[in-house]
């Protein structure tokens, strides 16, 4: 069994986050001063970690696409989004009420639609 990017004993600079991503993240996070994910409920909470949105999983091309990144506040990384990584599924409504997972079956193109 192959073993997951999160097993790599490498130092964190040789799997990206040396100084380069340091200054990076800096500059994001004072570009996107709040967690995008307390914003999301209705809180304001100061963001202090950037996320990749897409594990990247070593892909250093998708380590470094900006869009792939999101500003969030340590709770939510260290709780909701580890948990949804490790699981695969997406915590949430959305304010319709419906589900935020896109594989969540509402969500599919035809079966279990409403409306």
């Amino acid at each position: 069994m192959a073993a997951s990017w999160r097993d790599d004993r490498r130092k964190t600079a040789e799997r990206g986050y040396g100084s380069k991503w340091q200054r990076e993240r800096l500059v994001f996070l004072d570009q996107h001063p709040l967690c995008e994910r307390c914003e999301a409920d209705g809180r304001v909470e100061a963001a202090t970690v950037v996320n990749h949105r897409i594990p990247h999983k070593g892909n250093m091309k998708l380590f470094w696409d900006r869009s792939n990144w999101e500003a969030t506040c340590k709770r939510h990384h260290d709780s909701d989004i580890q948990r949804e990584e490790r699981s695969g599924v997406v915590k949430g409504n959305g304010r319709d009420g419906r589900p935020t997972d896109p594989c969540h079956p509402w969500n599919r193109s035809g079966e279990g639609r409403r409306g």
